[in-house]
């Protein structure tokens, strides 16, 4: 059994990942932090917990009580700044550690510090973090001490370019990205936007030009393509709670290419990777509770632009589910590990 803590508990991510957690076969959660909730039991936070075995026993603890150290791997469900302060010490302690924060996604300390306004405490292991897209980086994972999880909007978007920009048949300085997110991929706060009265029957777009996510995505594709890329990112608020939907637009050039047969030979034995058939157009209730990206390409009236549909559900392969996923490679499990269960409908 693998030993697990989880900083930072009271969330949806942290909810998320206890869900999953619950019946992996090879997981025991030993311990879960919050302060403002230390001494109560989980399934007294989240219902959806009741009578899940040890896990309804489990109580939050103040993260100044928890011995970090005697777990095997700790997960980081916490705002960015937390898991780079306490990761020097873990890992000498010889603990693994996945941060669902961005503090080991970007590899350039100066740029972590432009986007999140806080300098990078070790830039030395930022530097030996792996990245952790499977599907990119499976190997750097397994070897890996630290892994940054990618951002919900990042995956989506680069499982949905990776198979264009890596064959080289697209124009890297016009790629477009348009996504949607629920309301969850906010996070479980108080805030006027969030409210059911405010982000209900209404649409819009934030962030134009400045989200947090956007430097991401242009590293994981720029060092697919070994060259500077140029990505129109675009983030969209939808009324729903669960789910992303990004629609992506590159240039091809190299209208010969078979982009169906491409897409299909890219993702051929991905166990959480859906290249659809042609024509089709997934729905994000498709994925919903599920570590599933499912896509579809498309070359409108056989012309020159290629649009790819990426569908996710933000909290689970966007976050929690491909956390598992990371978990199950860094200690050599088969990677579907205790993420086999197939979407819920409706």
């Amino acid at each position: 059994m693998i030993n697990i803590g989880i900083v930072g508990g009271t969330g949806y991510t942290g909810v998320e990942l206890l869900r999953l957690l619950a019946f992996h076969p090879q997981a025991s959660v030993r311990l879960i932090t919050s302060r403002k909730e230390a001494g109560m039991h989980v399934a007294d936070m989240f219902q959806s917990l009741r009578g899940l075995g040890s896990l309804s026993e489990l109580r939050y603890c103040d993260p100044a009580d928890a011995d970090l150290k005697a777990c095997q791997v700790v997960f980081f469900a916490t705002p960015h700044g937390v898991a780079m302060g306490a990761a020097r010490e873990l890992v000498a302690a010889g603990v693994k550690i996945i941060d669902l924060a961005a503090d080991f996604r970007l590899k350039d300390p100066g740029e972590f510090e432009r986007w999140y306004k806080m300098p990078h405490s070790c830039p030395d292991l930022l530097a030996e973090a792996a990245y952790g897209l499977p599907e990119m980086h499976r190997g750097a994972i397994a070897a890996a001490r630290i892994v940054g999880n990618p951002g919900c909007y990042p995956t989506a978007v680069q499982l949905g370019f990776l198979p264009l920009v890596e064959s080289g048949i697209v124009d890297t300085r016009y790629l477009i990205a348009d996504a949607k997110s629920g309301v969850s991929g906010a996070g479980r706060k108080a805030e006027v936007g969030l409210l059911l009265s405010e982000a209900s029957d209404n649409f819009k777009a934030y962030n134009v030009g400045a989200h947090r996510h956007h430097p991401e995505i242009v590293q994981g594709l720029a060092a697919v393509a070994n060259r500077p890329v140029n990505v129109v990112f675009t983030p969209h608020l939808t009324p729903m709670i669960r789910g992303i939907h990004a629609t992506l637009y590159a240039t091809l050039t190299d209208p010969s290419v078979d982009l169906q047969a491409l897409f299909e030979k890219r993702y051929a034995g991905e166990p959480f990777v859906d290249v659809m058939p042609a024509g089709s157009h997934p729905e994000t209730r498709s994925v919903r509770a599920s570590n599933v990206c499912r896509i579809a390409v498309h070359r409108p009236q056989g012309g020159d632009i290629a649009i790819v549909l990426s569908v996710i559900d933000n909290l689970v392969k966007g976050a929690a589910g491909q956390a598992v996923q990371n978990m199950n490679l860094m200690f050599g499990l088969p990677e579907s590990t205790g993420l086999a269960a197939p979407p819920i409908l409706p």
